[in-house]
């Protein structure tokens, strides 16, 4: 710009000239030296870049028309105008028009101007400033831009930017793999120039696992038309990238490219193929497994070499995300090889609708693939949850007891536990609790009574779990083999509940109970008494255990004994209160049947070599029915 200056002397018009492509102004010439193209000598050297006419000269303005249209189409061009403010010593746009009287139709300097694009040309009809710039005959590619001042003394300043030509461009590839070796780089390419100009090279970037790239291969020439890559460890750089510099300070044109090839040996392809095997359910119970069948097969030449690995995630109704661990599956899977995957996910806390994710051989495990978005899938599913409540069995010594009842001092208490969930197994402990409030001082139960939790550690209480889903009776027992020293009441109480935290009743399981550690055993009365058909025999046990030996003899009033019922005929016995299974049909020991009429009868026992004594209850009145511990019967047929 330190040679661009304004005109010598008024008025004038200035041309200056830049090129195309390295948007370098146009030299002049020296100072004092005529001026190229018919423009007024330099005036000075920091004008020596502009060709300046004398506007009041009809030959300047001759050669002023011949110098722009001279000018190749392309170059940017800058006009500048001085305006004095004598109006005779101006020659405005009118007169400009009139000089095609001799330079012919449509040349002069206001249709040059007009025509690239200066369209207030026609204001310039008064002592004023213009500046003007335009593409030659690019009004297409660079909008003509202009400025006039409103009179001689204010200051006009015009700003444009062009896009011009570089010496140097790049042209970038997308990658190429993944690869697992690689093996040349071709390529080809023509100048578009009759001459000598072009200087491509071209460097080859590798691709690490990270993202960084690093240059491995530097400046390679057109005469370097293939070069061997397979130095270059695919395992560290699975993927290359091309890069080529085009600098041509000649002709400003790019190299034309025919094509580039990296060869290399690729990456095995698997892909998810439903159509050949594809198997899940969209409604599960709570607990069942949810089992996904699916194939994947190797669709390309390569070979996956190591174990293949999954991603499994399940989505549940509160969209977070629960990882499914699951080994790695078959190798090696060779060209064209199918795996067939079975997987079994744990549904029990997955009640709701969930989304299961398998994603086989994922990014970043070590064995890379061609593609990805064909190894995944998406699958919706339902699982019903268990809302029904568990049932809960107790029994003491197998008989289900009343309150306040008499049991044995060492009972074996059995509590079941059932539930319908036939997949949600009762196999936790922690399904029960098993409490025990025993007596105080008094024998009673009261605000004093302690109350011990038992635990499942030792041979008092033992958890049997429910096994083998699915289980259509899924029943888990509990084993209780309390031993309680002391006479008194005692109350069991036991909360159960299932898998699924439904609880066994809306309330603990409670019940009290009596113990009385001396082996005694009370009148036993027959009913119905009298009988016609048969009659059983009721009378309650204390103690710890049943007496080994236990008869029943029946007499005629005269003392003689007709029939003698042993323990075992007489079925199941236990502390506390009985009433027989066998009932006594009137026969004799020989099946006889017997005259109508009273007998006798008594109870012998044994425990340990001795007979138990007797017991009279609180509530029991039956001494009078009893003389010397004979019993009488009537049969009455």
């Amino acid at each position: 710009t330190n040679f661009i200056r304004s005109v010598c002397g008024l008025p004038n018009i200035i041309v200056n000239v830049f090129d195309a492509n390295t948007f370098q102004a146009w030299f002049n010439n020296d100072e004092g030296l005529p001026g190229q193209y018919g423009s007024d000598p330099v005036c000075g050297q920091d004008r020596a870049y502009n060709f300046q006419y004398t506007l009041t000269d009809s030959n300047k303005r001759r050669k002023l028309v011949e110098f722009l249209e001279m000018i190749p189409s392309g170059n940017f061009v800058v006009i500048r105008n001085t305006s004095g403010t004598d109006p005779n010593n101006n020659y405005f746009v009118d007169a400009w028009k009139s000089d095609t009287s001799y330079l012919g139709s449509n040349r002069s300097i206001y249709h040059h101007l007009y025509n690239q694009g200066f369209a207030d040309a026609d204001s310039f009809n008064r002592p004023r400033a213009f500046i003007f710039t335009y593409k030659k005959d690019g009004q297409a590619i660079a909008t003509p831009k202009s400025i006039l001042s409103q009179g001689v003394f204010d200051k006009i300043t015009l700003s444009a930017d062009y896009l011009t030509p570089d010496t140097t461009g790049t042209v970038s590839s997308p990658v190429f793999g993944p690869a697992i070796a690689w093996r040349e780089f071709k390529w080809r390419g023509t100048t578009a120039d009759a001459t000598a100009g072009d200087q491509p090279i071209v460097n080859i970037l590798g691709v690490k696992a990270d993202g960084t790239v690093d240059t491995l291969v530097r400046n390679i020439a057109p005469i370097q038309q293939t070069v061997d890559i397979s130095s270059i460890n695919a395992s560290t750089y699975r993927y290359l990238k091309l890069h080529m510099v085009n600098t041509d300070g000649v002709h400003h044109t790019p190299y034309q490219l025919n094509y580039w090839r990296l060869t290399y040996d690729p990456v095995p392809e698997g892909a998810v193929t439903p159509g050949l095997l594809f198997s899940m359910k969209d409604t599960v119970d709570v607990g069942e497994p949810l089992t996904l069948k699916l194939a994947f097969k190797n669709i390309s030449d390569g070979v996956f070499a190591d174990s293949i690995a999954l991603k499994v995630l399940v989505y549940d109704r509160n969209n977070t995300a629960r990882v499914i661990n699951v080994p790695k599956q078959k190798k090696p899977l060779n060209a064209g090889e199918v795996l067939n995957l079975q997987l079994d996910v744990d549904t029990k806390q997955l009640v709701g609708a969930n989304t299961l994710y398998v994603d086989i051989n994922p990014e970043g495990n070590g064995q890379p693939e061609q593609y990805h978005f064909n190894n995944f899938i998406f699958r919706n599913f339902f699982v019903r949850g268990d809302t029904l409540n568990p049932l809960m069995d107790i029994t003491f010594d197998n008989v289900h007891i009343l309150n306040r009842d008499i049991v044995s001092s060492k009972p074996n208490i059995l509590i079941k536990l059932k539930d319908e969930a036939k997949w949600m197994l009762l196999n936790d402990p922690s399904v029960t609790t098993v409490q025990v409030r025993y007596p105080d001082n008094s024998g009673s139960l009261s605000s004093n009574s302690v109350t011990r939790t038992f635990n499942f550690n030792s041979d008092t209480l033992r958890f049997i779990p429910a096994t083998s889903a699915p289980n259509s009776s899924n029943t888990a027992s509990i084993e209780f083999k309390p031993m309680f020293e002391n006479d008194g009441e005692y109350e069991l109480v036991v909360t159960g509940k299932d898998m699924s935290n439904n609880a066994a009743g809306a309330m603990s399981y409670r019940v009290t109970f009596q113990v009385i550690n001396k082996a005694m055993i009370s009148n036993m009365l027959n009913y119905p008494n009298p009988f016609t058909t048969s009659t059983a025999f009721v009378f309650t046990l204390t103690g710890a255990e049943v007496p080994q030996n236990l008869k029943i003899q029946i007499l005629t009033v005269t003392g003689k004994i007709v029939r003698e019922i042993t323990k075992e005929e007489l079925g199941p016995i236990h502390i506390g209160r009985n009433i027989t299974e066998f009932k006594w049909d009137g026969t004799d020991q020989y099946g006889q049947k017997l005259a109508n009429g009273v007998y006798i009868y008594r109870v012998l026992t044994n425990l340990n070599g001795k007979s138990l004594e007797k017991y009279t209850g609180s509530d029991e009145s039956t001494d009078k029915y009893f003389n010397k511990g004979y019993g009488k019967m009537y049969l009455m047929r």
